[in-house]
């Protein structure tokens, strides 16, 4: 019987996740449609798409490793970490070019493609951490 905790510990879960995670990035650049209008915090802070974008990537960068760290064949942590943050920087590139395609979006932005290299970066690294606490 497989506890409830246990789940945690499946790649499955977590790539289950990650897909979710994928489908919801998909779904907000596609404008208005997905996307709330103007500010969506109602905060003027100048650039704070850079934050909503590295907190996004950190969250996938998280999954991402999580998925990778709890396969019966789990890579090296160099190799996971380089393998989510060179495959979520990919993806943040494509969804900015996706991005392009919307009339109330902006894309091609490198700011926001930096801020998603970083937040997988770190989200890979945090949940380094917390790995220890799920095993």
């Amino acid at each position: 019987m497989i506890r409830f905790h246990d789940r945690f510990r499946s790649a499955r879960f977590w790539g289950a996740c990650m897909l979710l995670w994928f489908i919801l990035l998909n779904l907000l650049s596609h404008g208005d449609r997905f996307h709330p209008p103007g500010n969506f915090f109602n905060l003027d802070i100048p650039h704070f798409d850079k934050v909503v974008h590295f907190g996004y990537f950190f969250g996938g960068g998280g999954l991402l490793a999580a998925t990778l760290s709890f396969k019966k064949t789990r890579p090296t942590w160099l190799n996971v970490i380089l393998i989510v943050t060179v495959s979520l920087s990919i993806i943040g590139v494509l969804d900015e070019w996706h991005q392009s395609f919307f009339a109330n979006r902006t894309g091609n932005d490198p700011g926001d493609w930096l801020a998603d290299t970083l937040g997988a970066l770190c989200g890979t690294l945090v949940f380094r951490k917390v790995h220890r606490v799920l095993l």
